[in-house]
């Protein structure tokens, strides 16, 4: 009787990331990678089922330093630390809080909806995109509890903002979407919170700015490893990553870009004051973060295959408001 219900069962590949199958078939469903497969039972339309698509040789390595590396909020980061700030710098702490916060939340939904788009064959590529999403929603926690931490209310939310994060959630295609977040947005927010690690006013903003930026290293890592294996395999990709950008850019050429509170926030904290030259000290340092940032696309761009003057280009195209 085991014979016969098993007659046409098939592998659904071998268990270890070595033995993963080009293509999962789609009636492997839910089983478990290695399993002995009983022929039929429905189709699950995972929209993504091939290796080339959804692997990168990096997803191990990446998912066993992410489970390593979780950290605990209440226990990481000293919320009793004493300190006290002038009104205006606190206000400026709080208005780019409430940026980050927005901008984490893109970036909590965006993982999650990748997610459910592929394959649970490429197990591993699940578990870092999941655990991608609870790192998020820690930095979510995190940023909010800063804000609010003096007792203050939050800061505000551009129209232009909100706008350059809806292009990235309604972005369909896995790769598209990796690349629009993960290489260019968390890319650029890399070098946003080594600037705020670097000019934060007060212990608890600088300590949370460096594990968040630890994290996001990670999810940079991924998306970058990620298109180059299938920049490797797809000679089409770069035009399609290419008028990703351009898409985009058109989309949002009528907005305003980056919130005028968080660039004046972003200032004041470099500058530490209102007295004027603290104040062009303070702007030419967020000059040179934004020259970091297009520094910083231009170089994984030309990772992925750009030719350098692509590179230039596509990244200057990037929003303003910087995710």
């Amino acid at each position: 009787a085991a014979a016969a219900r098993l007659h046409g069962a098939e592998r659904a590949g071998g268990p270890a990331s070595t033995e993963i199958a080009d293509r999962a078939s789609l009636h492997w469903g839910l089983a478990a990678r290695g399993a002995l497969v009983e022929a039929g039972g429905p189709e699950i339309p995972f929209a993504v089922a091939d290796r080339d698509i959804a692997w990168t040789d990096l997803a191990p390595r990446l998912y066993r330093q992410a489970t390593a590396s979780q950290w605990n909020p209440e226990a990481a980061v000293d919320w009793d630390a004493e300190f006290a700030l002038p009104d205006e710098i606190e206000d400026a702490v709080v208005q780019v809080m409430t940026y980050l916060v927005e901008n984490e939340q893109a970036a909590l939904v965006i993982p999650g909806r990748l997610l459910a788009q592929v394959h649970p064959h490429f197990r591993e590529v699940l578990q870092l995109l999941a655990v991608q999403a609870a790192d998020e929603a820690r930095h979510v926690e995190v940023f909010t509890r800063r804000a609010l931490l003096k007792g203050g209310e939050m800061g505000t939310s551009s129209v232009g903002g909100r706008a350059s994060l809806a292009t990235l959630l309604t972005e369909p295609d896995f790769s598209i979407a990796s690349f629009l977040l993960s290489v260019l947005g968390e890319g650029s927010f890399l070098n946003l919170l080594s600037f705020l690690e670097r000019h934060a006013p007060d212990p608890v903003t600088r300590r949370i700015s460096h594990l968040v930026r630890t994290d996001e290293a990670r999810h940079v890592a991924f998306g970058v490893g990620h298109l180059e294996h299938r920049a490797g395999v797809d000679p089409l990709l770069h035009g399609r990553l290419r008028a990703a950008v351009e898409r985009r850019h058109d989309a949002l050429i009528g907005t305003a870009g980056l919130n005028q509170d968080v660039f004046d926030s972003l200032v004041l904290l470099a500058a530490g004051s209102w007295e004027p030259e603290d104040i062009a000290r303070g702007w030419q340092a967020v000059q040179e973060l934004q020259k970091d940032m297009d520094e910083g696309r231009r170089h994984r761009l030309s990772r992925l295959g750009f030719p350098d003057d692509e590179a230039a280009a596509l990244s200057a195209l990037h929003t303003r408001n910087f995710m």
